[in-house]
């Protein structure tokens, strides 16, 4: 990383901070009412377990709607105007929340949380603000972020609603996004030019195909579940923390220990899954790990035992949150990343959606208990699924700009003259933004051929 960071820019750096920092601080405020909304939702007047989950899991369906077309909009109208739109929105949405008297108030500002949905316009702004060969490690920073931000997000949340209740943790969203909008505005550069990139924007053309491939398919189905168990089981984990003789204002302190010591379980087995080129037994002993955690935590009726199955479930949790994009990064075509993403992220925050919905139905009608066991059905379910995928090749994108003379049968030949290189594994060549996106295999690359290709586009432009 340090290394990476002598290649930036001035303005490159500036972008990566400050756009990070906007997207963190998005996800701490959608997440701080994750581990104390079923608590503090008694005092709301009309609060049912289905209710409150339907709050929980609002934003996602608002996120799932909105968040490609927003993306496609900031191509046309400009990144910069999308990303303040859909802050003002987060913003006012935090306000409602932090105002309401009752749980349809708490509804409607989660879902106004949800419909500032600019993930997909910052990640394109930040490819705008990046050349190719720093990108990579940019949109690894901003993934950095987000598991910086969930992990803070559920010590910090019970902190504040401890102090000043539900209301102050909607009030403190509130005001992230205000400094957030300073920061857009301030911090982070203005883009010399709106672009294309298939790496990071979802292309239309290529929606069907990337919904045609099984094994895509898969790894979607598995962030929709994974962000499902997620939201539902949050519907009990507070009650069971309390049952368990932990008071409320200790729940911080759990939380932070669970989640630092999962974090520090997680690193080994992703560096076991990508330096020895074990994905896929480490991706279904997660899946499985997540599933026995889900039926140990409907069955825990000590603190001890229900801490330890919540450091199994975060260090499960953090490991496939991890994997997954990993996953998909490896198995989309070269130049479809970003459709691949889009679709995936979608699948996301409809699990979050549909899992607050699930995790409030079952606890309003069996129990708190049957939230565990459904969860952990449907984790069993999961596992049956991924089974049998093959396992990923071990694939990473590289983008190399075009010279700006090459044309016609040069951009054939150069072609061809990429997918002679050893390690090579899959490359498109697109005129109308200059690059060429390729699939490598970094174990079995000639690096030397490839800058040798890669240098010598301006003496092959007229083959």
């Amino acid at each position: 990383m340090r290394m990476v960071s002598r290649l930036l820019l001035a303005t490159e750096r500036r972008a990566i901070i400050g756009l990070a920092g906007l997207y963190a601080s998005r996800m701490l405020g959608l997440f701080m009412v994750l581990p104390v909304l079923a608590l503090y939702a008694e005092g709301l007047d009309g609060a049912t377990p289905l209710l409150v989950g339907l709050a929980l899991g609002g934003y996602g369906l608002t996120q799932a709607i909105l968040q490609i077309p927003f993306g496609l909009l900031s191509d046309r109208i400009g990144r910069k105007t999308v990303i303040a739109g859909g802050l003002v929105l987060f913003l006012l949405g935090s306000v409602v929340a932090a105002q309401a008297d009752s749980i349809a108030g708490v509804i409607l500002g989660r879902c106004l949380q949800g419909s500032g949905a600019v993930a997909a316009a910052i990640m394109a702004l930040l490819a705008d603000q990046t050349r190719e060969q720093v990108r990579t490690a940019a949109m690894a920073i901003i993934g950095l972020s987000i598991g910086v931000a969930f992990a803070v997000a559920m010590v910090v949340g019970p902190l504040l609603a401890s102090a000043f209740g539900l209301s102050g943790v909607f009030w403190f969203t509130a005001g992230l996004a205000a400094v957030s909008l300073i920061v857009l505005w301030r911090l982070v550069p203005k883009a010399p030019q709106r672009l294309r990139h298939r790496d990071v924007g979802l292309d239309r053309r290529q929606l069907k195909s990337m919904l045609g491939r099984t094994d895509l398919l898969r790894l979607d189905l598995s962030i929709f579940a994974l962000h499902l168990v997620l939201m539902a089981i949050f519907i009990a984990v507070p009650f069971r923390l309390l049952d368990a003789g932990i008071a409320v204002q200790q729940h911080g302190s759990v939380y932070l220990a669970v989640m630092a010591l999962a974090f520090v379980a997680m690193v080994p087995l992703v560096i076991v899954a990508e330096k020895k080129r074990c994905m896929k037994p480490v991706f279904l002993t997660a899946v499985a790990g997540l599933m026995v955690c889900l039926v140990g935590l409907g069955m825990a009726s000590t603190w001890w035992a229900l801490v330890g199955l919540l450091l199994g479930f975060f260090t499960a949790f953090n490991l496939l949150e991890a994997t997954l994009p990993s996953m998909i990064s490896k198995l989309a075509p070269a130049g479809a990343k970003g459709t691949a993403m889009g679709v995936y992220s979608t699948s996301q925050f409809l699990g979050a959606f549909l899992g607050g919905v699930l995790g409030g139905a079952l606890a309003q009608h069996f129990g708190q208990d049957a939230v565990f066991y459904g969860c952990g059905l449907i984790a069993l379910v999961w596992l049956a699924v991924v089974w049998g995928m093959p396992a990923p090749r071990h694939l990473a994108s590289e983008v190399v700009a075009l010279d700006e003379r090459a044309h016609g049968d040069a951009l054939d030949t150069l072609m061809e003259r990429f997918a002679e290189v050893a390690g090579v594994e899959d490359v498109l060549v697109v005129p109308e933004e200059r690059v060429v996106y390729l699939k490598v295999d970094r174990q079995r690359l000639d690096s030397d051929a490839l800058a040798r290709v890669a240098g010598s586009r301006h003496d092959h432009k007229g083959a």
